[in-house]
């Protein structure tokens, strides 16, 4: 399989504190947890996702950083091919937003299973 090619899992999982996960669930789960692995990235998503009206332009991505706009460009990518963000092409601008359901199967995993397994977590 390649990079660009990454499975996406349609279906959400039970969180983990349900059920192991099948070896396809996790498969399909583990490039949307490599993607937000990076700092970068996890900014990148974060201020894509806190933009006014959902959606932002890759000029004011490049601005908040201290990097090139091709290692912006690169990281934006993995993003995209994770399936965690979308983009279109505005005249000579991308526009990047994120993907709600990508964001949801994540937060699902990691939802605990009950208010008992929570308190056992906090202590």
């Amino acid at each position: 399989m390649s990079k660009q090619e990454l499975p996406i899992v349609d279906a959400c999982c039970a969180p983990l504190g349900c059920a192991p996960l099948s070896e396809s669930e996790a498969a399909g789960l583990a490039p949307l947890f490599k993607a937000v692995a990076d700092p970068v990235r996890l900014r990148l998503l974060s201020l894509i996702a806190c933009h006014e009206g959902g959606e932002t332009c890759v000029c004011d991505l490049t601005a908040a950083f201290d990097l090139t706009p091709p290692t912006i460009s690169h990281h934006l990518k993995v993003l995209k091919q994770a399936g965690l963000i979308d983009s279109e092409r505005r005249g000579t601008w991308v526009y990047y937003w994120i993907d709600p359901a990508a964001l949801a199967r994540m937060s699902a995993l990691l939802t605990p299973a009950s208010n008992a397994f929570a308190e056992t977590a906090r202590r």
